[in-house]
């Protein structure tokens, strides 16, 4: 399996201590209130209920979108979709894609954000996280829909991670996939803080839904999710007040940084810069007791998420202080 973020229990064995402040992912630190749940959630088989998927499609501005086991279930599930076919992955980005798309007779390639334009003449698939994940690198929509009209032109798809897009939609293509091969991932877990709950959606063409339905199979999203996620997607006065919150937790993180001569770049979940020397940054941190996040190869460098309160942001503050000192 592939390394992510929020692996305490490897920090824990690692490092002796149990006291940690976990910045290692992109969630929101202040989740959704969870609301009561009927009693049957817990006892009855999870019937899909269609007042989730509408109340996907009125968040996320889709037509329509099928709930899946988070956004995870898809990236593993898709590319069994079709017959093997020249893909491009967006790089760096989310492991999970690469590492999936290069199986099941697939030829697959990594190519950067940069080279993306003169590649996608040479690919059948391009997907792509946007914002990306881990470096926070955006692609405008108006691209993004160029690329796929050059990709359906021939049948092929263009497959957009927007996991992180929930602060800031503005180059969201969720609006367009009723477009034939025009396919979009979003998650629950980000901006709701619900990563625990499984839950993710696919925005794509019923000629793409209808055959990912029938892999993923009946009772994918246990009824107790269904439940809390209506809830969550409705609350238009929790949503606005939380993308108002983290607007300014981003910014507070970005001048943390920046404040230690640190240029990084990212979204109101996180900030990414590439390190000179990541490791013993990690190192450094995990010492203090901040468990960060280290990427070794595409994206070398650091990912830093949102403290949950003022205790942690003071936490992080000493030890950035404490790791210029050490580099001086």
């Amino acid at each position: 399996m592939l390394e992510h973020g929020g692996n305490l229990r490897d920090a824990a064995l690692r490092f002796g201590r149990s006291d940690w402040l976990d910045l290692s992912t992109g969630i929101n630190p202040a989740w959704y209130p969870v609301p009561p749940l009927a009693d049957q959630a817990w006892h009855r088989l999870p019937e899909n209920d269609p007042a989730l998927a509408a109340a996907a499609c009125a968040f996320y501005g889709a037509p329509s979108m099928l709930p899946v086991a988070g956004t995870q279930a898809a990236i593993q599930s898709l590319p069994r979709l079709r017959a093997p076919s020249r893909v491009i992955v967006a790089a760096p980005s989310y492991a999970e894609h690469a590492h999936h798309w290069a199986q099941h007779g697939h030829a697959m390639r990594q190519v950067p954000y940069a080279e993306l334009d003169g590649a996608v003449a040479q690919a059948d698939v391009l997907v792509i996280c946007n914002p990306n994940n881990p470096t926070g690198a955006t692609v405008p929509a108006s691209d993004l829909l160029r690329w796929h009209a050059q990709l359906a032109a021939r049948g092929g798809w263009l497959v957009v991670d927007e996991a992180f897009g929930d602060t800031d939609g503005g180059n969201s293509i969720a609006a367009h996939t009723h477009l034939p091969g025009l396919i979009a991932l979003r998650s629950i877990g980000k901006f709701f803080g619900l990563a625990g709950l499984r839950l993710g959606f696919v925005a794509a063409h019923g000629e793409i839904l209808k055959p990912l339905a029938d892999m993923l199979g009946p009772w994918s999203i246990s009824g107790p999710a269904q439940q809390i996620a209506i809830a969550a997607l409705r609350d238009h006065a929790w949503q606005e007040l939380t993308r108002r919150q983290l607007r300014d937790s981003g910014q507070h993180l970005r001048g943390l940084l920046a404040a230690q001569g640190i240029a990084s770049q990212g979204t109101d979940l996180f900030q990414w810069w590439p390190e000179a020397h990541p490791e013993q940054f990690h190192e450094f941190m995990a010492q203090h007791g901040i468990w960060v996040r280290l990427f070794t190869q595409a994206a070398r460098g650091i990912r830093l998420g949102l403290p949950p309160d003022e205790m942690g942001w003071q936490r992080l503050q000493t030890a950035l202080e404490d790791w210029s000192k050490e580099k001086r």
